[in-house]
């Protein structure tokens, strides 16, 4: 019997065997794209007053950070007042909740959505008159009072001796661990000072006293916090100076120390902070006097940041605005 035939086969078989193989094993070896390498997509939320209305609470979506598509304009609007500073969460019961400026003296607007786009208005919270003898809210003098004088019938770096809080200003979202809190600029009459609250039970509606973050001081106002590790970081207008400042603190409520902040310039305020695909950290900025939105990186752990650069599509439209990510 001749058996070339047989062993060519044989081999034939065996090479084209070791051929897919190989060609199976470079694909898998050479394709970044499979499911156990592919980085999570994220949604960015975006909430915000426009120049042309702050009765109005526009929505934008994104895929990385950068550029912005609406997804609902005049989504929000509340039955009165203004809906300034929004600030977006998504809370453990499925829903988004946004907290808002109102214009209206001490108090801050809250309201719900499922879908981002439609909102069912929870009302006004009146914050409290919480303030008599509490540290921060008599020093500085604030944009509207005389050169000098405080306007809270207190001293600076002292407190005040008000226990009325007249402004209930920018209010930020700041989900700690399984606590819900509030982080809002208040003022009795003079500077503003950045104040805490949490929530005392799910349904958001009811909140505990404010609680000063101590070492940021007052004439601070659009006070945002974010934790990287075990490390908060507290970004903050100086009203006195116009810039955006940067505090660090073991704990939330502080005591915060400054930090050398970004070269994101003056004339700025509306700080919001989101982390990024990629790991890395940015800080979006309303530069008011411009009307221009910019933007700055860190990839560093917030240590150093990029230059500043103008958001695309949305600057000279939007206004101090929120951000929450999320995974898609």
């Amino acid at each position: 019997m001749d058996t070339a035939p047989v062993m060519l086969t044989k081999r034939t078989c065996f090479s084209a065997i070791s051929m897919v193989m190989l060609a199976v094993a470079g694909l898998l070896v050479a394709t970044p794209g499979s499911s156990a390498a592919e980085p999570p997509a994220w949604r960015y939320t975006m909430v915000a007053f426009s120049n042309v209305s702050d009765r109005d609470m526009d929505v934008y979506e994104s895929g990385d950070g950068t550029g912005f598509q609406p997804v609902g304009l005049s989504a929000f609007r509340p039955q009165s007042g203004r809906v300034r500073d929004p600030s977006i969460f998504r809370n453990t019961d499925g829903l988004y909740y946004v907290t808002y400026t109102t214009g209206g003296g001490a108090n801050i607007g809250f309201a719900r959505s499922s879908d981002r786009i439609n909102w069912t208005p929870l009302g006004n919270y009146p914050v409290p008159f919480c303030c008599a003898f509490m540290p921060g809210t008599g020093d500085g003098t604030g944009s509207a009072s005389p050169p000098g004088f405080s306007g809270s019938a207190g001293f600076k770096d002292g407190p005040s001796l008000s226990p009325f809080v007249t402004k209930a200003w920018a209010p930020e979202w700041f989900v700690d661990g399984d606590r819900v809190n509030v982080i809002l600029s208040l003022s009795t009459g003079g500077g503003f000072v950045p104040y805490l609250m949490t929530a005392l039970e799910p349904s958001l509606r009811l909140w505990s006293p404010p609680v000063p973050l101590a070492g940021i001081g007052a004439d601070h106002i659009d006070t945002t916090v974010v934790k990287v590790g075990s490390t908060y970081h507290a970004f903050t207008k100086n009203e006195t100076k116009k810039f955006v400042e940067h505090a660090v603190a073991s704990s939330v409520t502080g005591p915060y120390s400054f930090v050398p902040p970004g070269n994101w310039g003056s004339l700025v305020e509306g700080p919001a902070v989101v982390q990024l695909p990629n790991g890395a950290w940015r800080i979006y900025l309303d530069a008011y006097t411009q009307g221009k939105y910019l933007y700055s990186d860190s990839t560093d752990g917030l240590r150093t940041w990029s230059p500043v650069q103008e958001l695309p599509g949305l600057s000279g439209t939007a206004r101090h605005f929120g951000v929450m990510a999320e995974p898609a």
